[in-house]
């Protein structure tokens, strides 16, 4: 399994119960074929720039261990799922 780090944004007015459910169902996603080691919730955030004709958003961070098919089915659900801004999933080097 190797470490990765998933960034997503939401919009900034979307319910909490929205937020929740997203976040519910890429707990999901991971726990099918890893583990999650941490969720930080950054909050709501004015962004560096306007996307959709938003200024801010909540930026959400999550960091797990997985096999290489995970990281591709979070983008390809958070790329479809309404109210996600930005999507980012990084692989991270730890020796």
């Amino acid at each position: 399994m190797k470490n990765y780090e998933l960034m997503y944004i939401l919009r900034g007015e979307l319910e909490e119960e929205k937020q929740e459910a997203i976040l519910e169902r890429l707990r999901g996603i991971i726990e099918a074929d890893g583990e999650i080691e941490n969720v930080d919730d950054w909050g709501n955030r004015k962004l560096a720039y306007e996307i959709d004709k938003k200024n801010d958003g909540r930026y959400m961070l999550i960091n797990f261990k997985s096999g290489t098919e995970v990281p591709k089915e979070l983008r390809r659900v958070l790329g479809i799922t309404d109210g996600v801004m930005r999507v980012m999933v990084v692989k991270l080097d730890k020796e």
